[in-house]
């Protein structure tokens, strides 16, 4: 059975960036990886409603937290049947954002902690109830919001047609958003975690060792 790994963070973190690497490096040690993204924006319409209604569409869904949520999670329900065929076939399923994400934006839109009710029924949702894959591993990049920030706007820059959404352009909620994914690394929440600094260089060789064991 292959391991579930899930790089997690905030919107400009870097997650792509360490996604690449590390399929590189897991490549480069024989390691059979299949890479996944959530939202699966272009592929799963409850992905996609969300992303519309963070851009100001279905009236007032985006203020939502559970109905936000709720779209979030059915895009995971919707994929966790191809996710565990994967584990089956794959050494490694390498994710780029999972389950913890729903925790971490949601419980910093309430103002809750890692022990609120919030995280409670987004584990009896996803894990309980919808059954997606548990994660081995989780990994957490931590960056200063304000890198994050910037780098979102390189991304906008760059990119066209790019504009941040609800959720990217509210300082405020990614302040939040990254110390509610810090109460969740240092709680083990779902599994273990390792948190890595995000601003600077990252041995993607070495960590690729760390997770194969």
């Amino acid at each position: 059975m292959g391991r579930l790994i899930v790089v997690e963070g905030l919107d400009g973190a870097g997650k792509r960036t360490l996604s690449d690497a590390l399929c590189a490096a897991l490549d480069a040690r024989g390691a059979r990886v299949a890479r996944y993204a959530f939202p699966r924006y272009d592929a799963d319409v409850h992905a996609e409603l969300a992303r519309e209604a963070l851009y100001g569409r279905h009236g007032d869904l985006a203020a939502s937290v559970h109905g936000m949520a709720l779209l979030f999670a059915l895009d995971r329900r919707a994929a966790a049947p191809e996710l565990r065929a994967a584990q089956q076939e794959r050494d490694v399923v390498l994710v780029d954002r999972y389950v913890a994400s729903n925790a971490a934006y949601n419980m910093a839109r309430l103002g809750e902690d890692v022990d609120g009710r919030f995280v409670e029924w987004v584990h009896e949702l996803e894990v309980e109830r919808f059954g997606v894959p548990v994660p081995d591993h989780q990994l957490l990049l931590s960056v200063p919001r304000a890198v994050a920030a910037e780098r979102a706007a390189h991304r906008e820059r760059t990119e066209a047609g790019r504009e941040r959404d609800a959720y990217e352009s509210d300082a405020g909620l990614q302040e939040r958003t990254g110390a509610a994914y810090a109460q969740l690394a240092a709680a083990s929440w779902l599994s273990p975690w390792t948190v890595l600094d995000g601003s600077g260089s990252i041995d993607a060789t070495a960590l690729a060792a760390q997770l194969l064991g």
